[in-house]
């Protein structure tokens, strides 16, 4: 297992080139970087900017991995980039993609069913829009998938779902099974599955043999009147145990690459990048939230539960910062960069034991 971070996350990275983030990435004694679209790597799929990065990656000894995006038909038009590069032809787009990635050695690629939306409750996931149902999105994502698939095979490529904020492991399975584990597979974001009330270690093990890309995060659970609130925590300092869920994922990938995924630095000394703190409820009393998670069992619920009692005792034992207290630190580049190194040093630690 390599450790790695996503590209994008890292301070300041906006202001560098996809090489220059490797740059920074060697220097940080981290072994590889995630970028979460190959238009990241050149916006136009330069065949001479992808090849300039794909060098520098095996010159510095780093894994280079990257992603799609989206892949839900009902949210694709919120990145019309793909399409663009069809000239209106999304699925050409999206071939002209996979076709670049492949190209400089890419064949695990990231995509997401949704993205986490600035509004509080349950509408900051697409799993409760009131336009379309949650199902019908899973349907259409299957079927965009079944039509990738081909040109995935053709590649050797794999299109690698998140444990995303709206979707829960159980749909990623199905979804999985569905259209084929020879070009479909799960990039498992050990944090996210908490805003779906899943225990971390539990998803471990229903997605492990599926699992293909990684983003190694933690974050704080606490109460409030109407769920919980989530809240980013360097790794090692939140709920998600990385030492219990590392051998499951190596049992079934040796060869894992791990990729930190760390808080957003805005750029501005004291001010968090917009979601960085902000209450990220999960409306666990809500009917439309209980409904929406048929297959969450009591036993999972329970030990989930546990999770949040035992983070309650680490604040109250003052080994932790409660909600108030941590957003309140100063959100400075120095506190970005402790953050990874922190998250950076506790993953290999585990890894070494």
């Amino acid at each position: 297992m390599r450790l790695g971070s996503d590209a994008l996350k890292l301070p300041e990275s906006a202001r560098h080139t996809p090489v220059e983030q490797l740059e920074r990435a060697a220097k940080e004694g981290l072994e590889g970087l995630f970028f979460r679209s190959i238009l990241h790597l050149s916006p136009q799929l330069d065949p001479g900017e992808l090849r300039a990065v794909r060098e520098r990656a095996d010159e510095l000894g780093l894994y280079l991995e990257a992603g799609l995006g989206r892949v839900n038909p009902y949210n694709i038009a919120e990145s019309p980039e793909p399409r663009a590069l069809g000239d209106g032809d999304t699925v050409a787009g999206y071939r002209r993609m996979m076709e670049a990635a492949a190209s400089i050695g890419i064949t695990e690629l990231w995509g997401e069913t949704a993205t986490i939306k600035p509004y509080e409750g349950r509408f900051a996931y697409d799993r409760f829009r009131t336009d379309v149902p949650w199902a019908n999105q899973l349907a259409a994502t299957a079927g965009y998938l079944t039509r990738l698939a081909p040109i995935a095979r053709d590649l050797g490529i794999h299109v690698n779902l998140e444990t995303h904020e709206e979707i829960t492991t159980f749909e990623l399975v199905l979804l999985v099974e569905e259209v084929g584990p020879d070009v479909v597979g799960v990039t498992f974001d050990t944090a996210n599955v908490l805003q779906r009330a899943e225990h971390p270690v539990w998803a471990a093990r229903r997605i492990a043999p599926y699992v293909r890309q990684t983003h190694i995060k933690d974050a704080g659970l606490f109460r409030w009147p109407d769920g919980l609130a989530f809240q980013m925590r360097p790794v090692g300092d939140g709920v998600v145990d990385i030492g219990e869920i590392l051998p499951i994922l190596l049992e079934h990938n040796p060869d894992l690459h791990l990729s930190l995924e760390v808080r957003d630095y805005g750029g501005a000394p004291g001010l968090p990048k917009r979601g960085a703190d902000r209450r990220a409820a999960i409306s666990l009393y809500d009917p439309e939230w209980i409904a929406g998670h048929p297959d969450l069992t009591v036993e999972e619920l329970s030990a989930y539960f546990l999770l949040v009692q035992r983070y309650e005792e680490r604040v109250a034992a003052g080994e932790v910062p409660d909600h108030a207290g941590y957003a309140a630190l100063p959100w400075t580049l120095e506190a970005a960069w402790e953050y990874v190194r922190r998250s950076r040093d506790h993953v290999r630690a585990v890894v070494e034991r």
